[in-house]
């Protein structure tokens, strides 16, 4: 549920008048809280508490109780007196006591080696307009910890000084690498630019706030509303019904993105992969693929119109010498497709065969440059929001689902909740791993999915196998490939099936 920063302080109140204590809350909030540093940092290092006057300081410190017993050494910034601080916080920092070092500036302070990670407590969802002259001075030393010391800055429930409804940032506002959003999305979170201050969205369930009125035509991807999508293998399955993929791609040149695409499709379940290619690309292609592929020549990309396919996936590298062909198989091909790069591009350059697709289903996966091809057909649509671009583009096409890639990827199909993923990290910056979201697309469609929701899965499996490489490998974001994502695919999905926030 995604929700406004009053529907929240209205359920918290509600709450409130049925029995429920704020001590209560601060307690389970504070230990989700920890699980989120637990995931994301899973080596004891250095813990830097900063800590503002209220309740957001008391959750932090009720995390850090919980860390101590991992190892974590515990480092505090406050921006007042303790006497200052509300009664919850005062508490839990005095049941601290000599477990916490505080500290006169975190910026020159000599840290020992390990894992640095920076828990912001500055300020919550009541917090309105420009940050005070100390909590300013506290973010933007937050900030600099962040990016001259490497350190790992984790936000609860918003990065301070970012608005929750608008997600308008103020002054030094704190740029988190993962924001551990209490109970629900607050919808500033999710608005174009927010996401360089909100990092990766983390949800920390609080079942005593369940209970909300909010946006439900929007919804962030968690395992908690996905893992119900993912259908559940019959213990005498077999390959036929996990799903046959086609896959359209490659040419001279290009042949790693057939390659990837195929991988993401055997990662993502699929029972059967068929990568089909020309004949000049076939000697080079057959020897490089996995052994699961079935690799086959080709006269002509329409003969697949007469093939056996649960599903296809058209574009990663494919080239445009046989365009026509393609577009054919486009405008009338039957089985879902999911379509990418080159393939985006003929559609781009010829408006007329995406318009004669209609009601087919096709899955549509462009980056941001691929969306500005497209929308050259499309009058009006600068100065749109990412939400309101691809909920227009979808409105008329009843068989297209939209996804629009991006730090904060966005889902739309008509007569469904627009979603929004939350995991990945900056390291997904890096060439092949759009060819990889869609053989992982087209794997799940092949498993009768439907598009909208395969989608979803998609972009959360990938984005959280990037993040198992950095977690499980001991690995530098930078150092992440597309190669790197497909090999945790498997354990982005164990992920999901167990829950993982």
């Amino acid at each position: 549920m995604i929700v406004t920063c009053q529907q929240m302080q209205q359920c918290e109140e509600a709450a409130f008048t049925h029995g429920v204590s704020a001590a209560a809350l601060m307690e389970e909030a504070g230990k989700g809280i920890a699980q989120v540093v637990r995931q994301f940092a899973p080596r004891a290092g250095s813990l830097v508490l900063f800590l503002g006057k209220g309740n957001n300081a008391g959750d932090a410190l009720v995390a850090a109780r919980e860390l101590v017993a991992d190892g974590w050494k515990l480092h505090a910034r406050l921006c007042c007196e303790p006497a200052a601080m509300k009664e919850l916080p005062r508490r839990h920092l005095a049941l601290l006591g000599s477990l916490v070092h505080f500290l006169e500036d975190a910026t020159t302070f000599d840290f020992p080696a390990g894992p640095l990670v920076s828990l912001d407590g500055l300020l919550g969802i009541g917090a309105t307009g420009p940050m005070k002259p100390e909590l300013q001075a506290l973010a933007r030393e937050m900030n600099t910890l962040r990016t001259q010391r490497h350190a790992l800055t984790i936000a609860m429930d918003i990065p301070s000084g970012l608005d929750g409804d608008h997600g308008d940032a103020c002054d030094d506002a704190v740029e988190a690498d993962v924001t551990a959003v209490v109970a629900h999305i607050k919808s500033g979170l999710l608005e174009d630019g927010a996401d360089h201050y909100v990092g990766r969205i983390a949800l920390v369930p609080l079942p005593a706030l369940s209970q909300i009125t909010g946006d439900a035509s929007a919804e962030a991807l968690t395992p908690r509303l996905l893992r119900h999508w993912l259908p559940r293998r019959a213990n005498d399955m077999h390959k036929g019904d996990a799903g046959r993929v086609g896959i359209l791609a490659g040419s001279p040149g290009f042949l790693g993105a057939a390659e990837l695409a195929c991988r993401g499709a055997i990662r993502g379940g699929a029972g059967l992969v068929t990568l089909l290619v020309k004949e000049d690309v076939y000697l080079l292609m057959a020897p490089r693929m996995p052994a699961e592929v079935m690799v086959k020549p080709i006269d002509d990309y329409r003969d697949v119109l007469e093939m056996r396919f649960d599903s296809l996936a058209l574009g990663p590298g494919l080239g445009f010498a046989h365009e026509k062909e393609i577009l054919e198989v486009l405008k009338r091909s039957k089985t879902p497709a999911v379509v990418d790069a080159d393939a985006l591009t003929m559609l781009a350059q010829h408006p007329d065969v995406l318009d004669a697709m209609g009601k087919l289903p096709r899955l549509l996966t462009p980056h941001p440059g691929e969306m500005d091809r497209l929308l050259r057909n499309f009058p009006g649509w600068h100065g749109m929001s990412r939400r309101t671009l691809v909920e227009s583009l979808t409105e008329t096409n009843t068989g297209h689902t939209l996804l629009l890639k991006g730090t904060r990827t966005v889902i739309a199909t008509r007569g469904q909740p627009t979603l929004f993923n939350t995991t990945g990290h900056a390291g997904m910056a890096s060439g092949g791993m759009g060819d990889v979201l869609t053989g992982v697309c087209a794997a799940l469609a092949a498993q009768h999915i439907p598009l909208h929701q395969a989608a979803g899965l998609g972009a959360w499996l990938c984005g959280r196998a990037a993040e198992r490489f950095v977690i499980q490998e001991g690995a530098a974001m930078e150092a992440v490939g597309a190669t790197d994502v497909t090999s945790h695919l498997g354990g982005a999905l164990q992920d999901l099936k167990d829950g993982l926030i």
